[in-house]
C-alpha cells in the first residue's frame, strides 16, 4: 500500500476491482450474470429462506472460479459523479423498508454512482418468504442529478440502518465490497469494518472480497436487533455471513460466517478495523494544522489468551509499518478511541472526540496466529491509514470450509476493560541529546489515587535496540494519574520496540503500554 492510499480509494478498488453482477434471476437486466450457470440454487424471490441455503450456495459457487462481469448499465455520468452530488441522491422518507411500521429499525437502499458501480441484490424476509427489494427510481430524490431513464433496474449499492422509534438514529451503512460502519447513541460515524480482508499490505497486491446480495430479516416490534443474511465472493473464496445488530449505548454486531476457499489462503484477516490517524501529541510529523489533534483512533487494544492487556497507541510513520503480535486464542482487540475531550481536537465540524472505538470479541477458539497493525503514511485526514485484524497461522486449504464467529462493540470504550491503570495519552518529542527521543505517558486509575500504593511503585521500560534513559515517574493521585518520562537513544536498528508497564511488589499495576519508534 502507498502512502496515497485513502478512504476513497480503498472503497473505488473495492467498488471496481472485480465487479460482477448481484445474484438476481429475477430481474431481467441482470441476464448477463449467467446466474443460473454459477450455482445450482439462490434464495430468490418467493422462496421460504432458510439461513443454510446461504451457505449452500456460497459452498456450490466455491467448485466454480470467480465469474467477473463488468457493470455497465449505469446511466452515463453515474460513475463519475462528484461525492456531493452522489450524497444528494437520497431515498424519499416514506419509501424506506419498514417505514411507519414501529418496528424499531428503517432501511434505506443506496443507489448506486460515484466509486459505488457494483449492483448489489437487496432482499427482505417477511413471515418466512423472501421478498425482493425492487428499484424504482420515484423513490428517490436526486437532488442535482438527473434522474436514469425510467423502467431501468439498477438494483443497489448497499443500505443504511437507522434504529428507534421516538428519535430514530442511523445505525449502520454496508456500501462497498464487505466494508460496513456503526456507532452507538451519540457519536458519529468513524472507523470502518470489513468482513474480511486478504493480502493487504502486500506487494503482490490486496484481494477484495465484495457482498453480492443480502437478506434482511424483517423485525418484530420489540426484538431490538435485525438480523442480515449476505453472500459474498472473491477470486480465493465465498462465504455466507449473517450479522445481528443489536444497537444502543453500546451497538452490538455479532457476526457469524462460513468460508469456502477455492484456492489456498495463507494472509487472510478475520475482525478487520479501519481508522484514520493524521496527527496527534505521540506521532506529529510536523503538519501545519490549526488543531492539536487529528485523528479518530488513537491506538489498538488487545487482551491476549493469557489475560495480558496491551495497548500500542498508533501512528502515521515516514513509511509503511506492520506490526504482528503473537497470540493464541485472543479474547479481544481492536481500534479504540481514548481521547474524549473536545479541547484535545478544537475542531468543531468533525468532532473526532464522538467517534467510535470498535472492540472485536472472539466467540469461540480462534487458535494461533496475531493481531496484525499496518500503519500507512498519510497527509490527508480521509486516509484510513490505519488497519487492524487477526490473522490465523494456519493458512486455509485449497477446497476448505472454515467457520468462526465474533462480535464487535461500537463504544465508546470496550465492554470489557482491565482493573489496571490505563495509558491515556501518549506524547514524544525531541529528548536531551540529539540522538535521543524523549516519550511521556499518562496513566490513569482508581489504584493511582492512593498516595501510600502509588510510592511502591516503579515503572519497568525496556527498549528492542538501544538504551533507556533518565526515567521519571510524576505522581498525581488528586486525578488519579501517574506521569511517566522517559528517553530511547537509538541502536544500530532504524527502529526500536518500547515497552512500558506499571509495577508493583512485582505485580503489574497498569496495562502493557508498546509502541515503536523509527527514525
Amino acid at each position: 500500500m502507498s502512502s496515497s492510499v485513502t478512504r476513497r480509494q480503498f472503497i473505488e478498488g473495492a467498488a471496481s476491482g472485480i465487479a460482477a453482477a448481484a445474484l438476481l434471476p429475477a430481474a431481467p437486466a441482470l441476464a448477463q450474470s449467467n446466474w443460473a450457470a454459477i450455482v445450482q440454487s439462490v434464495v430468490a424471490e418467493g422462496q421460504p429462506f432458510d439461513a443454510g441455503l446461504v451457505v449452500e450456495t456460497a459452498r456450490n459457487l466455491a467448485r466454480r472460479p470467480l465469474v467477473p462481469v463488468v457493470a455497465t448499465d449505469l446511466p452515463d455520468g453515474y460513475a463519475n459523479l462528484p461525492y456531493d452530488q452522489y450524497a444528494g441522491i437520497r431515498a424519499v422518507p416514506g419509501s424506506l423498508l419498514w417505514a411507519g411500521e414501529n418496528r424499531g429499525f428503517t432501511v434505506e437502499p443506496l443507489h448506486r454512482g460515484y466509486v459505488f458501480s457494483r449492483p448489489v441484490g437487496l432482499f427482505t424476509v417477511e413471515d418466512g418468504i423472501v421478498r425482493r427489494v425492487a428499484f424504482d427510481r420515484a423513490k428517490f430524490d436526486y437532488g442535482r442529478v438527473a434522474p436514469p431513464p425510467p423502467n431501468l433496474d439498477l438494483q443497489f449499492s448497499g443500505m443504511r440502518i437507522a434504529a428507534g422509534l421516538e428519535r430514530p438514529f442511523e445505525v449502520a451503512v454496508f456500501q462497498g465490497a464487505t466494508f460496513f460502519r456503526s456507532l452507538a447513541r451519540g457519536q458519529n460515524l468513524g472507523a470502518m469494518a470489513r468482513a474480511l480482508i486478504l493480502r493487504p499490505g502486500e506487494t503482490r497486491g490486496e484481494e477484495i472480497p465484495f457482498f453480492r446480495a443480502f437478506w434482511i430479516e424483517r423485525p418484530s416490534a420489540a426484538s431490538g436487533a435485525l438480523v442480515i443474511h449476505a453472500l459474498l465472493d472473491s477470486e480465493s473464496l465465498t462465504g455466507a455471513v449473517r450479522m445481528t445488530l443489536r444497537p444502543g449505548d453500546i451497538t452490538l454486531i455479532d457476526v457469524e460466517m462460513t468460508l469456502f476457499a477455492r484456492q489456498v489462503l495463507d494472509h487472510i484477516g478475520f475482525g478487520c478495523t479501519m481508522g484514520t490517524f493524521l496527527s496527534g501529541p505521540q506521532s506529529r510529523r510536523g503538519f501545519d494544522d490549526l488543531r492539536p489533534a487529528v485523528h479518530e483512533v488513537s491506538g489498538v487494544q488487545m487482551l491476549t489468551g493469557g489475560g495480558e492487556w496491551i495497548y500500542r497507541p498508533v501512528n502515521n510513520p515516514a513509511t509503511l509499518q506492520v506490526s504482528s503480535f503473537m497470540d493464541e486464542n485472543p479474547r479481544g482487540f481492536g481500534l479504540v478511541q481514548r481521547e474524549r475531550e473536545a479541547l484535545a481536537f478544537q475542531d468543531d465540524d468533525q468532532r473526532f472526540e464522538l467517534r467510535p472505538s470498535v472492540w472485536t470479541e472472539p466467540l469461540g477458539d480462534w487458535g494461533a496466529g496475531s493481531v496484525q497493525l499496518i500503519e500507512i503514511p498519510s497527509d490527508s485526514e480521509l486516509n484510513d491509514n490505519i488497519i487492524a485484524y487477526w490473522r490465523p497461522r494456519q493458512a486455509l486449504a485449497a477446497g476448505s470450509e472454515t467457520s468462526l464467529a465474533y462480535r464487535q462493540a461500537w463504544c465508546w470504550q470496550p465492554p470489557e476493560k482491565p482493573a489496571l491503570a490505563t495509558a491515556v495519552r501518549t506524547r514524544q518529542g525531541r529528548g536531551t541529546q540529539p540522538r535521543r527521543r524523549r516519550f511521556l505517558i499518562d496513566f490513569s486509575g482508581e489504584r493511582l489515587a492512593d498516595a501510600a500504593q502509588v510510592a511502591a511503585i516503579r515503572a519497568a521500560v525496556s527498549t528492542s535496540q538501544g538504551t533507556i534513559h533518565n526515567v521519571r515517574l510524576w505522581p498525581y493521585p488528586e486525578r488519579k494519574l501517574m506521569r511517566v518520562g522517559f528517553e530511547v537513544e537509538p541502536g544500530a536498528d532504524s527502529l526500536s520496540e518500547l515497552r512500558l508497564v506499571l509495577q508493583a511488589g512485582g505485580q503489574p499495576v497498569s496495562e502493557t503500554w508498546l509502541d515503536r519508534w523509527t527514525w
